[in-house]
């Protein structure tokens, strides 16, 4: 009999893991296909430490083709997919379209910025989910502290120190406590510049920030950044942004000129724009085999997909520790099924959370213990390093970690390499 052709849309945590686990389908003549829009996959926990220069960019993505040998890889995105023809339209990252066949399809498209609609935020604001965001934020922390230190006007100065994070999870409290650090550190390059002079803004809609952990551990930790200068504005929205000009729900406004926006994750239109069957947070509905409900062929996990929680109820939150799993899950579940046998429920109990604050302090809950502080912090980075894919990745991560113990941290501002031709074009108009 022919071999079958599997179609792996997204190569996220899930789409990774399914994809590693289809070897023994590849090795039985079966063909494995990965679409994603880029070359590797990223370990998003892990870009709040490469926005603070503590950890190089190269060694939190993961190079598909390295990974992924038996598999074909195609560096696109898939547009829509039609299952009953059992096709998928793709374009590929040159801007051509391709239509691509399969039999079997695991949706794994992840999810996007939940962006609401609030004036100025699209033209002035900026995310926090890819590594070309945690890079960019970099970058502009230290611009602004440049800025700053030419500035004669106080207003203008005090808007360039002036930093807002919307979103009070995982990613927004730990990308502003890593960037808060570097540019505390940064300042004491600056004469005259003090830290006390940058002003450091969390604002959350809900009660409290980190509600994943606690509200003992939330508590603790907004407690710890409010000890660092750090204002955390619970109950308080983001209403809009006028000409660099944020405005609160509380009636503040103040002159920022760097707004990031974490406030939160939304699944991949993807599933709902081809017809499969979604809830109302358009996720993928499937079984507790991570097989689409109501079609055959079709597997779905990760963010975009609404997985049952087999123990406690529920579905399971949209998480690397989840994702990662279920794409372990799946991809045994499919090779299950070409080979006759029957898929196993995916059972998975929660581990618990860790959030790092910044250099040395954070707060964890694992198995149910508390941990705060630097034991927190510990725990952290271990979690992440042992969950971080291929061998090269932790060596390089660990090396990072260790320079960072043991020399001061680096302050470049590599900003211009966003714009690597002006510099050519400048000469070319000089001449």
């Amino acid at each position: 009999m022919a071999g079958k052709r599997i179609l792996v849309v997204g190569a996220g945590f899930a789409g990774l893991y399914a994809a590693m686990h289809l070897r023994r389908a590849v090795d039985a003549g079966h063909r494995v296909t990965v679409v994603n829009p880029e070359n590797f996959m990223q370990y998003q926990p892990f870009l709040p430490e490469v926005a603070s220069g503590t950890i190089d960019p190269r060694a939190v993505v993961v190079p598909l083709r390295r990974v992924l040998r038996h598999c074909e890889v195609v560096i696109g995105e898939v547009e829509r997919v039609d299952h009953e023809a059992r096709t998928a339209q793709l374009r590929l990252v040159g801007g051509k379209e391709r239509t691509l066949g399969y039999d079997h399809v695991v949706l794994a498209p992840g999810s996007w910025s939940r962006v609401l609609p609030v004036p100025g935020l699209a033209e002035y604001g900026v995310g926090f989910k890819t590594v070309q965001e945690a890079i960019w934020l970099r970058n502009r922390v230290l611009k602004q502290l440049d800025l700053a230190a030419e500035a004669e006007d106080p207003e203008r100065r005090r808007a360039a120190l002036t930093f807002v994070f919307v979103g009070g999870g995982y990613a927004g409290v730990e990308a502003l406590g890593e960037l808060e650090d570097l540019a505390r550190d940064a300042a004491k390059s600056y004469p005259g510049m003090r830290a006390s002079e940058m002003r450091w803004i969390l604002v959350e809609a809900a009660d409290k920030i980190l509600p994943e952990l606690g509200e003992d551990l939330a508590d603790y930790a907004r407690l710890r950044l409010e000890e660092r200068g750090i204002e955390v504005l619970l109950n308080t929205r983001l209403d809009a942004i006028e000409d660099r000009m944020v405005r609160l729900s509380d009636g503040q406004v103040c002159a920022a000129d760097t707004v990031v926006w974490t406030a939160g994750v939304k699944a991949s239109p993807l599933a709902s724009g081809s017809g499969f069957p979604v809830d109302e947070a358009g996720r993928v509905r499937v079984d507790a085999m991570l097989r689409v409900l109501g079609m055959t062929d079709a597997w779905a996990a990760g963010d975009a997909a609404a997985v049952p929680d087999e123990l406690k109820g529920g579905i399971m939150p949209p998480t690397a520790q989840h994702g990662m799993r279920q794409g372990k899950r799946l991809g045994r579940n499919l090779v299950a099924t070409l080979e006759g046998r029957s898929p196993e429920p995916f059972e998975h109990r929660n581990i618990g959370g860790v959030c790092s604050l910044g250099r040395y302090k954070g707060v964890a809950r694992i198995w149910g213990v508390r941990l705060r502080g630097f034991p927190a912090w510990v725990a952290h980075r271990s979690y992440h390093l042992y969950a971080m894919p291929t061998l090269s990745r932790k060596a390089k991560i660990a090396a990072d970690w260790t320079v960072a113990l043991l020399f001061p941290r680096d302050l470049a501002q590599l900003g211009s390499l966003q714009h690597p031709r002006d510099p050519f074009r400048r000469a070319a108009g000089e001449g």
